[in-house]
């Protein structure tokens, strides 16, 4: 039996991979049961998988299908009873770890996931593999999840050793390769003892497809921990890098995009981001700051991570660079203004809101005294806003400006010269959303239109 903690995005995902997995005689090789709170939300996503339908919207076809097949075979099951980790033989830990990270100075919230580890303590038995997932602060294994772990044994007379505790970090991409990015991606992981590494590997050996993407073993928990942080530190940082430069297209009348799609054609630069609207989610958002706050929290030997933290400041303020453009593009203030925003979700083809960059435009865009509408394909309720988001593309009777934020494959399909009509609105394109055809068929209708990282040839 495996018992996965947490129905989340990601949780919630990897019980369908892992209730997936099959023997060599093709029978399903574990019994899943998904465990989250007894709570409105939790009793949410039970209820979902229980249903056979997955908490979250999602463009994943397979995944639907997956959940269908596992949920048909019947070994796969949700609950809120925290009794279930006493059957389980594996645990995977993915409930979150927080950051208050617009904070300051940023504070690390430990609570809530050292209870989430303390339950599991008072349940497992001896010989039983916890797995965490969860995005941690480096150290954060060896730091704060062994020793709950070990005062709950203690208090039901096990020994801290008779459990085995690794961590291996999701590399989860919602969107429409959401569970390939589980089983047919690559994983690292690492044990805190020989024993924990050996189960670790025997039982992510069962659930991802190793003979095309092998596993990777680190020395230990810690640097397991770090290198998560870090592929996420890498690419903020990049991100944020690529907001000057794109303040310097827009100012010398230069195309960014054309220019680093030159720059990516030499092979060691292939991964130069463009860009865009800013970074939402709830990894890119926060981890940057996990090593720092780390080195102050459970190391007690403070080093500053000044790239890290300017990375995280430049990208939640990108959205606001994103507004002071549009009305540069207006020639105007947007006080008094409607502002239709299209893509509210943090990334493309997926509908999950959480620390979107749409959400600090609106609020930014509501200050200077705009009305703003919001669109989106895959998202119906902005629960951070708590406000209702259009599915459908609305007429533009009375827009007097489109931001073009998220690059949904449904935006690309917009016959723009039907939809504008005999409407004429200033078009930011935020994120290189649109075309170059769509963008050229606005601006021959009449349209203003503009973009981040795209300026004026001289």
């Amino acid at each position: 039996m495996v018992a996965v903690q947490g129905l989340g995005f990601v949780g919630a995902a990897m019980s369908i991979a892992v209730a997936s997995a099959l023997d060599d005689l093709g029978e399903p090789a574990f019994d899943v049961i998904g465990v989250d709170r007894d709570d409105p939300s939790g009793c949410e996503r039970i209820d979902a998988i229980n249903s056979g339908r997955f908490p979250f919207a999602t463009s994943d076809d397979h995944l639907r299908s997956a959940l269908a097949a596992v949920r048909g075979r019947g070994n796969l099951v949700a609950g809120s009873d925290p009794a279930a980790y006493a059957l389980a033989d594996v645990v995977v830990v993915d409930v979150p770890l927080d950051i208050d990270w617009r904070a300051e100075p940023p504070e690390l919230l430990l609570e809530g996931f050292t209870a989430a580890i303390r339950t599991v303590g008072r349940h497992i038995e001896p010989g039983t593999l916890v797995l965490v997932e969860t995005t941690v602060p480096p150290g954060t294994t060896e730091r704060v999840v062994v020793p709950a772990l070990a005062e709950e044994l203690a208090a039901r007379g096990h020994r801290p050793d008779d459990v085995l505790v690794a961590h291996s970090y999701e590399r989860v991409m919602p969107g429409a390769e959401y569970l390939a990015s589980i089983v047919n991606y690559w994983r690292v992981y690492a044990g805190r003892t020989e024993a924990a590494a050996k189960a670790a590997e025997a039982f992510l050996s069962q659930v991802i497809n190793v003979a095309e993407y092998p596993l990777t073993r680190l020395s230990n928990t810690t640097a397991s921990e770090t290198a998560k942080v870090l592929e996420n530190t890498f690419r903020a940082t990049t991100i944020a890098l690529m907001d000057e430069w794109g303040r310097f297209a827009e100012t010398v009348g230069i195309d960014l995009v054309e220019v680093v799609d030159a720059v990516r054609m030499r092979p060691t630069h292939a991964n130069v981001r463009t860009p865009g609207f800013g970074v939402g989610g709830y990894c890119l958002t926060k981890d940057p700051l996990f090593a720092r706050l780390a080195s102050e929290v459970l190391f007690d030997s403070p080093v500053e991570f000044p790239f890290s933290t300017a990375a995280v400041r430049v990208n939640d303020q990108a959205p606001v660079r994103a507004l002071d453009r549009l009305e540069e593009l207006m020639g105007r203030p947007v006080t008094g203004r409607h502002v239709l925003l299209l893509g509210v979700s943090y990334r493309q083809d997926v509908g999950d809101t959480r620390y979107s960059p749409s959400t600090t435009f609106v609020e930014a865009a509501t200050a200077r005294g705009a009305r703003v509408s919001a669109q989106d394909p895959l998202v119906d309720r902005w629960e951070e806003l708590d406000r209702p988001v259009l599915t459908e593309l609305p007429p533009l009777d009375d827009v007097d400006a489109v931001v073009l934020a998220v690059p949904h494959d449904d935006y690309r399909g917009i016959d723009v010269t039907t939809w504008l009509g005999e409407h004429r609105p200033v078009i930011l394109d935020a994120f290189d959303v649109w075309t170059d055809d769509q963008r050229r068929s606005a601006a021959a209708l009449g349209c203003t239109v503009g973009s981040i990282g795209r300026g004026t040839p001289p």
